[in-house]
C-alpha cells in the first residue's frame, strides 16, 4: 500500500488533480488532431488551385471540354474543402469555449477541495516555509497554442492560401 500518513482529503485532491492533468492531455490531444486536419486541408487546397491555375492559364479559346469540365471540377472541390475548414474551425472554437467552462468549474472544485485541507495541514503543521498548493491554471497555455496555430495556418475562416 502506498503512503498510509494522508488523509482522505489529500488523497481526494491528489486524485483530482491527476484526472485534471489527464483532461489537460487529452485535450492537446484533441488539438493536434485538429491541427493536423486542418493542415492536410489546406495542403489539399493549395494543390487544388496549382492544378487550376494551370488550366485558368490557359486561353478560354483554346481549352478543350474536358478542361472545362476539370476546371468547374477544381472549383467544386475546392468551395467544399474550404468550408470543410471552416466546419473545423468552428468546431475547434465550440470545443475551446466548453473546456473554458469545465476550466472554471474544475478551479472552483478544487477552491473548494484546497480551503479544507489547508487549514487541517496548518493545525498539523505550522511550518510557515511550506507552500500551499494551488489549483491549476483556469486554461492551459497549449489550448491557446492549439487554436492559434490553427487560425494561424489559414485564417480563422477562409485560407490565406487562397
Amino acid at each position: 500500500m502506498a503512503e498510509t500518513t494522508m488523509m482522505p482529503e489529500e488523497i481526494e485532491l491528489e486524485m483530482a488533480k491527476i484526472q485534471r492533468l489527464r483532461e489537460v492531455l487529452v485535450r492537446r490531444e484533441s488539438e493536434l488532431r485538429f491541427m493536423m486536419d486542418d493542415i492536410q486541408l489546406c495542403k489539399d487546397i493549395m494543390n487544388l488551385k496549382k492544378e487550376l491555375q494551370s488550366l485558368v492559364a490557359i486561353p478560354e479559346k483554346e481549352k478543350t471540354k474536358m478542361e472545362k469540365q476539370r476546371e468547374d471540377e477544381l472549383i467544386q472541390k475546392i468551395h467544399r474543402l474550404v468550408q470543410k475548414r471552416d466546419f473545423l474551425v468552428d468546431d475547434a472554437e465550440v470545443e475551446r469555449l466548453r473546456e473554458k467552462e469545465e476550466d472554471k468549474e474544475m478551479a472552483e472544485f478544487l477552491r473548494t477541495k484546497l480551503k479544507p485541507l489547508d487549514k487541517a495541514t496548518q493545525s498539523l503543521t505550522s511550518s510557515p516555509t511550506e507552500k500551499k498548493a494551488e489549483p491549476p491554471p483556469s486554461k492551459p497555455a497549449i489550448a491557446k497554442a492549439g487554436l492559434a496555430i490553427i487560425k494561424d495556418c489559414c485564417g480563422a475562416t477562409q485560407c490565406s492560401i487562397m
